[in-house]
This record gives C-alpha cells, structure tokens and sequence, in this order.
C-alpha cells in the first residue's frame, strides 16, 4: 500500500507520482520508491515562448519533459539562434552527462503550450543511479541513443539536402506524435516555418517553399493547427 506524502510545486501527489511511475527509466521501483522519488522532485510549469533554464546556472538539475514540447538552443557568434534539437514527451535534458564542470551557453524553451517539466539535482540524480544499477543501465541506454539520434542530425547536415532533411524530420515528429486517421497521419502543429528552419539548418524562406512543393505533390497539407501527412509511403520515397 502507498504511503501518503505531502502535495508540493502546486501539483497533486497522484500526478507526481504517476508521471515518475509510467516513465521507463523509473518502471523497476517500488510504488515506495517512486513516493521517495517524489519529495525529491521539483515540477515547474511554462508557457509557449517561456525560457525553461539556461545550462550555465549554478545548480545542476536533470530534466524530464513531462508534457508538451520544447527546444534546445544555444547562440552563436553573431547572436543568431541555433536549434540543437526538439524534445517531447518523456525526454531528458540539462546535465544528462552527469558534468558538474562549467555549464555552456545551451537553454531550452517552450514551443508549445502547457509545458511542464520534472527535475532532480544532479547530486540527487547521481545518489539514485548508484543506489539502483538497474536504473542506471536504464539511464545509460537512453542517453547513448540520445547521443546517436544526434550524431545522425548532424551526418544529416553533412550528407543530405535540405528537402531531404525536412522530409526526415517530418516523419520522425509523425512517429513520435502522429495520429493515425485511416491512410493519413496527423499531427498538432506548434511550430513556426522559422522554428522547423532552425531544426533543420536552413531558412525560413527555403522551408517555407518545400512545404508548398509538398502541398502541390499532395503528399501533406498544412495548416496553422494541424499538418497531415496525407501520403507516408509516398513522403518516405522523396527522400
């Protein structure tokens, strides 16, 4: 049976609790553990637009995205954004290399409404990894496909066009977030032309004009709600 623990960060214990307890990394703990996990948690909730934390703060914290979507950004010489990657539902961010060094210039914001996020203090963290190696393994195995989903972003830029990168990234947002409606997938549209733009490393113009090529092939509409992938088989072959 659970035990009782007090309500904090304005949100209820059964929240709390059952976010940690359908998360993968935490799926072996006790339902005692996961309420001990709990009291240690911070829960902070952010609007589209907000900035979630800045990676060079003083207190190291790893972050779970419990709900909605943010980017994680840094800028470069001349002040521009740069869009390192979008997370959603379930990932992890911040210090997810365990460094207690220096923080770099990384920071993550809202992009869609109704984020919210969970975190620990990397001290907290690291205390958990090493009281439960099967948690740890877990956090290993994430991280290091975390890794090789980025090192394929960025053989991606190297290796493949534009139109072939927007493709990709339209397909893994419908693996991750579509929803299926007979032959079509669909997907809830917060992003801007300019935010799909700084994913991909082009321009808002450049993106602006493949999706209109796109919608002439008939292969996806687009709207300012929705965007609906009317044809994958056929999205997939003009890659």
């Amino acid at each position: 049976m659970r035990r009782t623990i007090p309500s904090t960060h304005g949100m209820s214990q059964e929240t709390q609790y059952w976010h940690l307890r359908n998360h993968k990394l935490f799926s072996i703990l006790t339902n005692a553990q996961i309420d001990d996990l709990c009291i240690m948690t911070r829960y902070k909730k952010a609007q589209k637009g907000e900035i979630i934390y800045f990676a060079d703060e003083t207190e190291k914290r790893i972050f779970i995205l419990k709900k909605g979507t943010i980017k994680i950004c840094e800028n470069d010489e001349k002040g521009n954004e740069v869009v390192k990657e979008l997370l959603m539902q379930g990932d992890l961010f911040g210090e997810i290399s365990l460094d207690q060094g220096k923080g770099n210039a990384e920071y993550a914001q809202a992009i869609s409404q109704d984020v919210v996020i969970c975190s620990f203090r990397l001290i907290d963290f690291e205390h958990l990894l090493e009281s439960h190696p099967g948690i740890a393994l877990k956090y290993t195995k994430l991280v290091g496909f975390k890794f090789k989903k980025l090192k394929n972003s960025y053989n991606n830029l190297f290796f493949k066009d534009v139109k072939t990168r927007l493709i990709h990234f339209l397909l893994d947002w419908a693996e991750r977030e579509g929803h299926q409606e007979n032959s079509k997938v669909i997907l809830k549209n917060y992003l801007t032309h300019q935010d799909i733009a700084g994913v991909i490393c082009s321009t808002r113009q450049t993106v602006t004009q493949l999706i209109n090529e796109l919608e002439a092939d008939r292969v996806i509409s687009y709207g300012r709600k929705e965007i609906v992938l009317e044809n994958i088989e056929k999205l997939s072959s003009l890659k």
